[in-house]
């Protein structure tokens, strides 16, 4: 290859580093903030995301962190921003939207912004960076949902692109374990958000985080999944509040 062409590729592996790499979607804040912070100790970090800024604002205070900006619905963007990727040890799904509703009420609109983020951006991704990760026989972790364990009303469209996540998890982890990447989902309850702010406004109840988990508390689950020991694999996770 060309020197030109090989210096115009985003280098993303410090090359004195010896340390795994992780990239985290949703990371300018909430869980996925909260996943970059519980990784940073272990892991060189690719924290993903649109918000430039909000994302320097999370690196900061890391060591070896930088924004990795990308519109996650735009395949050409993904290509271009996964270029530089030729191993990576961890990959954290983090990113999505939560719309409620009565399915009356749902528009095709709302349907197709929630699966295009909740499931095909996920996908085309994974499938972009699946040679990078088999390269490093690395960790794909999924942020699910309770909601893709069971469904109910008024949560149609969100349930629906959660449990087709966990299916995408379930193919993803049966194609992929000869090549030795682990696949987990994590299923937490409802989490003490932003987006749950905006969830609780939509049912017409009242935000109590107290009553929720933690976003460290989730990170937490997708720190346990990543480092196990050789021998295990933990393929689902399951996390809710302390009495709920």
């Amino acid at each position: 290859m060309p020197t030109g062409e090989r210096s115009a590729r985003p280098v993303y592996r410090h090359p004195m580093s010896n340390r795994p790499l992780a990239l985290v979607t949703g990371a300018s804040r909430g869980i996925g903030a909260a996943v970059a912070h519980a990784l940073a100790p272990t892991h060189d970090l690719l924290l993903g995301g649109r918000d430039e800024a909000a994302l320097a604002r999370v690196a900061e205070p890391l060591p070896a962190a930088r924004p990795w900006v990308a519109e996650l619905t735009d395949p050409e963007a993904l290509r271009a921003a996964t270029a530089g990727i030729d191993r990576l040890d961890v990959l954290v799904h983090s990113a999505g939207v939560a719309d409620i509703g009565p399915l009356a009420d749902t528009s095709v609109e709302v349907w197709r912004r929630t699966l295009e983020v909740n499931v095909v951006a996920v996908a085309e991704l994974t499938r972009l960076l699946l040679p990078a990760l088999r390269a490093a026989r690395g960790h794909v972790v999924l942020v699910n949902s309770g909601a893709g364990l069971r469904a109910n009303p008024g949560w149609g469209v969100y349930a629906a692109s959660k449990f087709a996540l966990r299916a995408y998890a379930d193919v993803l982890r049966a194609e992929e374990a000869a090549h030795g990447v682990r696949v987990t989902s994590v299923h937490p309850g409802r989490v003490a958000t932003d987006m749950q702010r905006a969830v609780r406004a939509r049912e017409g109840g009242e935000f109590e985080p107290q009553k929720y988990l933690r976003p460290e508390s989730v990170a937490a689950a997708v720190l346990s999944a990543v480092t196990v020991t050789p021998d295990a694999h933990l393929t689902e996770i399951m996390v809710r509040p302390l009495g709920g």
